[in-house]
């Protein structure tokens, strides 16, 4: 596994714009950064690929766990909502993608740092922008990128199994931000092409008749997908009818006990010592060495404290875990976080960030990667 320097593309600007993305700049900088890009090779994929595939099992195994023996807790899930999420893992309520940030050298193996379940976004540049950029300079090369097609494919999956559910779908987001709108479109567009009837309505302007949630035309909304977190979602002043309605929300409830960082306390618990975890416990002290404390529902590095290092953010008073601290690979003072993409719960796709502290954040950039198959 090798990290390169590159030229950037001189027309790099005008194809982020052909392909409509948006959000390649950040007001601190380029965040699509095509200055570099990671060489593994066909034999490290497979390993990622297979250590992906074994922390999923191991994560559905924990939320079986969780809601087999009420373990709301460790999780820091409130009690209330609770039967709402054990109902929804009951029902097996489909799930379409999440991410897994991994700690990774391509030495020692990939190690969970969390589980992005319920609003995890950089997909549509891991899947389209990078497989454009791998096209455009290296034909002959590969990815470990097979997100759209599995996309398309498990839409097509969920529209069969549930044509109810599933035949007319709204994707609903925050209004504004450029990331959330440029994620739901790609999603919607891969809908779409699964012959899913995809509206978008912005979660500001859902309505509730007293009986369903409904869009601007009074239409009820069998089925939504949102890019919106669920632990947000349940605070919202609609947050109380989720229960009684028919509505089927993707990602499900269930999703949050995965969203919680106490699932690493929960995995650790379950499965100590497993090559592909960290030591993690939501007791302070109990964690031998240095310590990176998370809030249990923080995102985008905010609020971490680590090692000589710790962010701001608006989840100060949130709940903490604590796990074992493990810096991420360093290379020429850039730190890589690789996110291992499933879909449907399978591995299909690997996006990369890059930060100059070790904490991945909503700036940190994006760089692509590609392997040289086997001869």
């Amino acid at each position: 596994m090798r990290r390169h320097h590159r030229e950037a593309r001189a027309d790099w600007p005008e194809r982020a714009r052909a392909l409509d993305f948006s959000f390649a700049n950040t007001p601190d900088g380029s965040y699509w950064d095509e200055t570099a890009c990671w060489e593994l090779t066909e034999g490290e994929v497979s390993a990622l690929e297979s250590a992906t595939a074994e922390i999923e099992r191991l994560c559905l195994l924990a939320v079986d766990h969780a809601v087999s023996h009420g373990r709301f807790g460790v999780l820091g899930i409130a009690e209330s909502v609770w039967p709402l999420i054990v109902q929804s893992w009951r029902r097996r309520d489909p799930s379409l993608y999440g991410r897994l940030d991994l700690r990774w050298d391509g030495v020692s193996p990939p190690k969970l740092l969390e589980y992005n379940a319920d609003t995890p976004t950089t997909l549509y540049e891991a899947s389209v922008v990078q497989w454009e950029w791998l096209t455009s300079l290296m034909p002959a090369a590969d990815q470990f990128n097979s997100l759209h097609e599995a996309l398309i494919a498990r839409w097509s999956d969920l529209r069969r199994l549930r044509p109810r559910d599933f035949a007319r779908l709204h994707f609903t987001c925050m209004r504004d931000p450029p990331e959330d709108r440029g994620t739901i479109a790609y999603l919607r567009d891969t809908a779409m092409q699964a012959g899913i009837d995809a509206p978008f309505i912005a979660i500001e302007d859902i309505g509730w008749d007293g009986a369903s949630f409904r869009d601007l035309d009074a239409a009820p909304m069998r089925g939504i997908f949102k890019l919106y977190p669920w632990d947000w979602l349940l605070h919202d002043a609609f947050g109380a009818h989720i229960g009684g309605a028919a509505t089927r929300w993707i990602e499900p409830a269930w999703r949050l006990i995965l969203a919680s960082k106490g699932i690493l306390a929960l995995l650790w618990e379950l499965f100590p010592g497993h090559p592909n975890l960290l030591p993690a416990y939501r007791e302070a002290g109990r964690v031998q060495g240095e310590v990176i404390a998370k809030p249990l529902f923080g995102r985008e590095g905010a609020n971490i404290a680590a090692p000589g290092i710790s962010t701001d953010g608006p989840y100060w008073d949130d709940a903490l875990v604590y796990q074992a601290w493990c810096p991420l690979p360093c290379v020429e003072g850039r730190h890589a976080v690789f996110g291992s993409w499933l879909v449907g719960g399978k591995p299909h796709g690997l996006g990369i960030r890059e930060d100059p502290t070790p904490i991945t954040r909503d700036t940190s950039a994006f760089v692509p990667h590609f392997f040289v198959p086997d001869s």
